[in-house]
């Protein structure tokens, strides 16, 4: 690793792609799926541009479908590294589309992909730490450390060894189910 940090500006990945009909779903809108796709690659390239590795996807969180992508917009993905640890990185996407002949423009999505850095025999290698230039990215970091806190705290209270649904039928009561054990 030549450099111990870097800028996230210095890694920074925009793609443009146009939507075709063959991207449709059933009901003539993007399809999800083809847009998970391009995210993911676009997580790929800008974790391997930050760290200098093939990188593989971990974990994906908070994907929100915001508003429906047509065919014939032009669709536009900003990724860039909102958060590292030793070996991994969260990748920050941005997704809009825009209709190319009014220019209106509309945010459709956004997640966070966490990247893991593999050496050349396939195991975690180290990550470069990124400079914080803003108050956005210090935002974006502190984010990335929350959404990680709130992922690990969800997993233990629901670990399954753990797990008592006693303990938890009150919060039951306002939802649409009935328990039958």
């Amino acid at each position: 690793m030549k450099n111990n940090f870097r800028n996230i500006e210095d890694t920074r990945i925009t793609i443009s792609e146009l939507m075709l009909p063959s991207h449709a779903n059933f009901s003539g809108k993007i399809h999800g799926g083809y847009i998970l796709k391009l995210m993911d690659q676009i997580a790929f390239a800008c974790a391997s541009k930050h760290s200098g590795t093939y990188c593989v996807t971990a974990s994906v969180d908070t994907v929100n479908f915001i508003n429906p992508i047509e065919v014939g917009e032009l669709v536009t993905m900003k990724a860039s590294i909102n958060f590292v640890g030793k070996t991994s990185m969260v990748v920050g996407i941005r997704v809009e589309a825009q209709n190319i002949q009014t220019g209106f423009t509309k945010h459709c999505n956004s997640s966070y992909f966490t990247m893991v850095a593999k050496d050349d025999e396939g195991k975690n290698a180290k990550v470069p730490g990124i400079i914080l230039n803003s108050k956005n990215e210090i935002r974006r970091f502190l984010e990335a450390i929350h959404r990680n806190d709130t992922k690990k705290n969800r997993l233990e209270k629901f670990n399954r060894e753990n797990f008592s649904p006693e303990n938890h039928i009150d919060e039951l009561r306002n939802y649409n189910v009935k328990i039958d054990l």
